[in-house]
């Protein structure tokens, strides 16, 4: 299947205003081979693996079993215990589940009554215009994206049915359960990313129209309530989901139906945060140079770049987060259920704290309702008719109360349910959840001391750029990471610990490996709050897109008189425009607090699934531990192997934002008119939006097929090879996430302090924080975020993959798995080399220009004998013009 659009981006352009910039444009056919031979190698080799695989049946029996006392066919084998046999407050365990579906239906109502009333906000028709617009392209590339993510979800059902079918023996209609749930967590992960450009794109019109009001509380109320929309439909439809399995299914279907999910839900997370943050940041690039290159407002509507960068602020900062945090709950809910399954020996404890789970979490979802009514009263009664706020206050107070109500909420519903068992257990695992319930207020505190517009840290940034220019402003910027990684880093270890501890108190009485159990319930206190969570995480794309959506509806030429009946009274024109840079400086923030909290729930809840693996692999903690240990060499090399694969994936991320970028500045750079035109064409605007996504997905795929191929290839070399792997790469990855999430804030808000209070645009300070801004983007938003679901789906998808490698060599076919790991391994090499090889920016050089250098069908061909022509210029101020010292 093709992803190109109808004309290729990276060799389209069109004559330009300046003699300068004009260029021929390269071969079709080049770009067209990349994408086909990429596409091609990576059916090629699923094939391959299909067709070797599929030998292999001949020994395998239905109700064999795997060591350990696993059921055949790993954790899809898993049956439920009666969940009937628990009794809460007199009340069947199961009637407390359909009270907890209950929940999930007023939080799927919450969601759709904000809808209505954000659409029945005033609004100008022009603003409303731009926001539709925005809509529009964020529709066209969601599309885009299902048919890509059809495609790739192809290679996990092949997986699934030919180790399932083939290999497992189970029966086709049980293999039909797990595809189908498999297509429900991806559809799960995608339906949500649809709700929230919704919503996104009513709230961000209505919240740059209230801004003329010139009050300052309808610019948090609006983004933060449509946020608060967006995480009760996510959480409330993926609990919702779960619950269904649990009440309404055979418990003998359950495992599978979870690990189908589960899987499902990971590909839709891992392909829409990952297209979406390589999609947003070509577009912001792109779009950001033009202020050096030309000395123009933030969004300029003559900039063609600007549409494209309001669809990534969706794609990216809504899109993304939306389907990562549906996966990311779901995800973290199957690892505990597998573990109780495992863990806990008897199965009348298994039921009741599969009841406790589930009844927990639809708790939650309630307390973080009542919070967000209470928070929203005393903001309403605070900031009443203010023409300033600090828009981080409200927010802050949300984060804090809601943790605080969780964790009474936690308490009080762990005594209801757990108080007759095992005498102690209630509170020690309420204590432990807490330790998690307080990390997400904790970290979010911790990430403002690096990323906030009042932290030193995003001021010291400013400072070094007004000394030393873009080197020492990028050099700030590594060190707010670096210290960030550190503080943060501290933090979940004092929290794991104390979980660790509690742990130690007797648990061990009921279940195996109680510590492991101790951090997937602090990864589910995480996620506690998470609502919430993801409400201020979506605030960010709101207030950026408010900004834009101002600028791009030329308000300020509209008629006065018409505009103030309208808003009933004259608009406050300047004092709306600070209110908007304000509150997005508090959105930048914000977003940034929610990356780590994400992303530490996936490493700390890959924990609980890679006790899993072990479980299989150790005859249930019996035999074999000893390889879980340096003295045995794979597992070194697995611990190895596993942070050069994050290094990679980073690497390539920011790969395919740079070239994607240098193709968005081409195409803009060579359209863009600044005289005798309003606004840029329509149709430059979608060409630009078509280079994103077509990079987007190009970047992705590849990327995918890397990552999927090297999961194969370590499962299968050794197993315990494998397990010091997913160890290696979720500890790799969280230090990775976090040091360039805070890095990127830091370089972001250093920009926003340099615009809003500063009021230095279009100076060489200005300049400064823009070029570490645009190294922050791929930091901040690709490579950082898109290794909380690489870490999780590489997890899941390794729970298939190791046991398939188990049980081949059990059946004497271990020169089968050592040939396959090094086909596997072959095909994940050729995807990183494409990664960088296939996704360079390439010269635009006369061949000869090199000396010894001959001319290869690669080299794209041009008028121009250097690519500076291609990059942008300086240029003399063109408006917005400042004096160049502040």
């Amino acid at each position: 299947m093709s992803t190109t659009p109808s004309r290729d981006s990276a060799t389209t352009t069109c004559p330009v205003a300046r003699p300068a910039a004009r260029h021929t444009p390269p071969p079709a056919r080049t770009a067209g081979r990349a994408r086909t031979a990429t596409t091609t190698a990576g059916w090629v080799a699923l094939a391959a693996v299909v067709a070797l695989l599929s030998g292999c049946a001949g020994t395998t029996s239905a109700d064999a079993a795997t060591p350990g006392g696993t059921p055949h066919g790993g954790e899809a084998g898993l049956a439920l215990p009666d969940l009937g046999t628990v009794t809460i407050a007199g009340l069947p365990g199961r009637v407390w589940l359909g009270v907890g579906l209950v929940v999930c239906a007023l939080g799927l109502a919450f969601g759709v009554t904000v809808v209505a009333q954000l659409k029945r906000l005033p609004v100008h028709g022009s603003m409303r215009a731009v926001s539709e617009l925005i809509y529009t392209t964020c529709k066209a590339y969601l599309v885009q994206q299902g048919r890509f993510l059809l495609v790739l979800w192809g290679f996990i059902a092949a997986v699934i049915v030919v180790y399932y079918r083939v290999l497992v023996g189970f029966d086709w209609g049980r293999v039909a359960v797990v595809i189908a749930f498999s297509l429900v967590g991806m559809a799960g992960s995608y339906s949500v990313a649809w709700f929230g450009i919704r919503v996104n794109t009513y709230a961000n019109s209505r919240t740059a129209f209230a801004a003329l009001r010139g009050r300052a509380l309808p610019l948090h109320r609006i983004p933060l309530r449509s946020g608060m929309a967006i995480g009760m439909v996510l959480i409330s439809l993926e609990l919702a989901i779960m619950l269904v399995i649990l009440l309404f299914l055979p418990g003998d279907l359950a495992g599978a139906c979870f690990i189908g999910f589960a899987v499902g839900e990971s590909l839709g997370a891992a392909a829409l945060r990952i297209a979406g943050g390589i999609f947003t940041k070509i577009a912001d690039i792109g779009s950001d140079l033009m202020k050096i290159a030309f000395k123009i407002k933030e969004d300029d509507a003559r900039n063609p770049g600007v549409i494209a960068d309001c669809t990534g602020d969706n794609a990216g900062d809504s899109v993304g987060p939306s389907a990562d945090g549906f996966e990311t709950y779901g995800v973290t809910g199957v690892a505990l259920v597998t573990f109780v399954l495992l863990g806990v020996p008897d199965p009348g404890v298994q039921a009741a704290l599969l009841v406790w789970i589930f009844v927990v979490r639809a708790v939650m979802i309630a307390a973080s309702g009542v919070s967000y009514t209470v928070n929203d009263l005393w903001a309403s009664r605070r900031y009443a008719g203010a023409e300033r706020m600090d828009f981080e206050k409200p927010l802050t107070s949300l984060v804090w109360l809601t943790s605080a109500v969780c964790i009474a909420a936690t308490f009080a519903t762990t005594w209801l349910v757990l108080a007759d068992g095992t005498p102690g257990l209630w509170w020690k695992l309420a204590t432990i959840i807490s330790c998690g319930t307080l990390a997400g207020a904790l970290i979010p505190e911790l990430v403002k001391v690096f990323t906030s517009t009042g932290s030193r840290h995003t001021r010291e940034v400013v400072a070094s750029s007004r000394e030393g220019g873009p080197s020492l402003n990028i050099l700030s910027g590594l060190v707010a990471g670096n210290f960030s990684a550190y503080w943060l880093g501290m933090a979940i270890v004092v929290l794991m610990g104390a979980a660790y501890l509690v742990s130690e108190l007797g648990l061990a009485d009921v279940m195996h490996a109680p510590a492991v159990f101790a951090f997937g319930l602090v990864a589910f206190g995480f996620l506690g709050m998470g609502p919430v969570t993801i409400a201020v995480d979506s605030y960010g794309p709101v207030t950026d897109n408010a900004q834009s959506v101002y600028e791009l509806s030329g308000i300020e030429q509209a008629d006065e008189d018409a505009l103030s009946e309208e808003l009933g009274g004259a608009p406050a024109w300047q004092h709306a425009k600070q209110l908007l840079e304000e509150n997005d400086g508090a959105g930048n923030t914000f977003k940034a607090t929610a990356k780590p909290v994400l992303i530490g729930t996936a490493v700390v809840g890959a924990t609980t699934m890679i006790f899993s693996i072990i479980m299989g692999l150790t005859d249930g903690l019996t035999t074999g531990l000893e390889n879980l240990s340096l003295l045995h060499p794979p597992f070194l090399l697995g611990l190895v192997a596993g942070g050069s694969v994050i290094y990679w994936f980073t690497g390539a991320s920011t790969q395919a934002v740079t070239t994607g970028a240098y193709r968005a500045v081409e195409f803009i750079r060579a359209h863009i008119r600044l005289d005798g035109t309003a606004a840029a064409s329509e149709a430059d605007s979608r060409r630009v939006v078509e280079i994103c996504t077509q990079y987007a997905q190009r970047g992705m795929l590849t990327m995918f097929l890397g990552v999927f191929f090297a999961t194969l290839a370590f499962a299968f070399v050794e197993p315990y090879l494998f397990v010091g792997y997913l160890v290696s790469i979720a500890l790799f990855g969280l230090y990775q996430a976090i040091f360039m999430a805070n890095a990127g804030g830091a370089w972001d808000n250093a920009k926003k302090i340099v615009e809003t209070e500063l009021h230095a645009n279009g100076t060489p300070l200005h300049d400064a924080t823009v070029v570490g801004d645009t190294v922050g983007d791929p930091f901040k938003d690709t490579s950082s975020v898109a290794l909380n679901p690489v870490i999780k789906f590489t997890t899941l998808f390794g729970l298939l993959a190791v046991d398939l490698a188990v049980q081949l060599s059990g059946q004497g076919r271990h020169a089968l798995v050592l040939v396959l790991a090094g086909v596997f391994f072959l095909a994940s090499t050729y995807f990183v080399h494409r990664s960088f090889y296939g996704m360079r920016i390439e010269s635009h050089a006369t061949p000869g220009d090199a000396e010894g250098v001959p001319a290869t069908d690669d080299d794209a061909v041009a008028d121009d004998d250097t690519t500076g022509a291609l990059l942008p210029q300086q240029a003399n101020p063109v408006d917005d013009a400042v004096p160049t010292r502040v």
